[in-house]
């Protein structure tokens, strides 16, 4: 956590960069653990500053602003790391300050934010300038696979179908498929009734095609929701404001409850490669 949706989220809500010059880049004060920063701040600074934010993307779970340099700032938030333009959650655990001149985009729409601030309470997160060469070499294939949004139900089966892997496990490899993450994966394989520790190579081609439509629907559904916010309350958009996904949730963190589908079984809790997986066992039947 953050997945594919609550990064989404962040990468639309700082859509108010877009059209801003850098001009300063800050690394905070912070007794706690650091987070990595490449290359080290003064040269990161030298590269940064006068520079142009002329787009956000995502690449999987990372949020990323090109630059009219084009060279590419990445972000990747980790477990507990956000990408700001409003106050953070507090001062303590606020990792990088980059103060931004507002102006227009080349759509003609005014940029308008006056920083963007990266805040990460367990360290765990980075933060990358990479030259196009360098972000084509990380991001691309083999290292990272096809989107979640966008890979095809075919791209799906033909990537994952050989493994022997659980499918639960398999949905969590980035360069099979970017984006997915525990929760999400467990979301998914509900709403397309399939058994989570199934192995990919005795699925069905119609059973993918459930899975690639459930990514879909419920990748779509959380984002519209800007993402789950957990019992922690650490993930925040870009405004530091709660995603409500949470509170559609159907069998994550739901472990004893009924299932929300055939009201008889109760949401089971399993361990899978060290992550926890629910589901139900009557209405995901192996």
């Amino acid at each position: 956590m953050p997945e594919l949706p609550e990064v989404e989220t962040m990468r639309r809500t700082i859509g108010s960069c877009v059209g801003t010059r850098i001009e300063q880049v800050e690394r905070c004060a912070c007794r706690l653990k650091p987070i990595q920063v490449s290359p080290r701040i003064d040269h990161l600074r030298r590269r940064l500053v006068g520079r142009n934010i002329v787009a956000t993307e995502r690449a999987g779970k990372r949020v990323v602003l090109r630059l009219d340099s084009d060279e590419a700032l990445v972000i990747e938030p980790r477990m507990t790391g956000l990408v700001l333009v409003a106050a953070p959650p507090d001062e303590e655990h606020l990792r990088l300050r980059i103060n931004l001149k507002p102006g227009f985009a080349r759509n003609g729409r005014a940029a308008t934010a006056d920083r963007l601030l990266y805040w990460d309470r367990r360290g765990l997160g980075s933060v990358r300038l990479m030259r196009a060469d360098e972000f084509a070499a990380a991001f691309g294939p083999p290292n990272l696979g096809p989107d979640a949004l966008q890979i095809s139900a075919e791209q799906l089966r033909e990537r994952l179908r050989a493994s022997r892997r659980a499918v639960k496990v398999a949905l969590l490899d980035q360069q099979a498929v970017a984006g997915i993450g525990n929760l999400y994966a467990a979301e998914i394989l509900f709403v397309a009734e399939v058994d989570p520790r199934k192995r990919c190579d005795r699925l069905r081609r119609v059973d993918w095609q459930r899975v690639h439509a459930a990514t879909q629907k419920v990748l779509a559904e959380a984002i519209r929701y800007e993402g789950s916010t957990l019992a922690d309350g650490t993930y925040r958009n870009a405004l530091n404001k709660q995603g409500s996904y949470q509170n559609h949730h159907r069998v994550y963190g739901r472990a004893g409850e009924p299932c929300p589908r055939c009201g008889e079984q109760e949401v089971r809790r399993i361990v899978q490669a060290q992550r926890a997986t629910f589901f139900c066992p009557s209405c995901q039947k192996r």
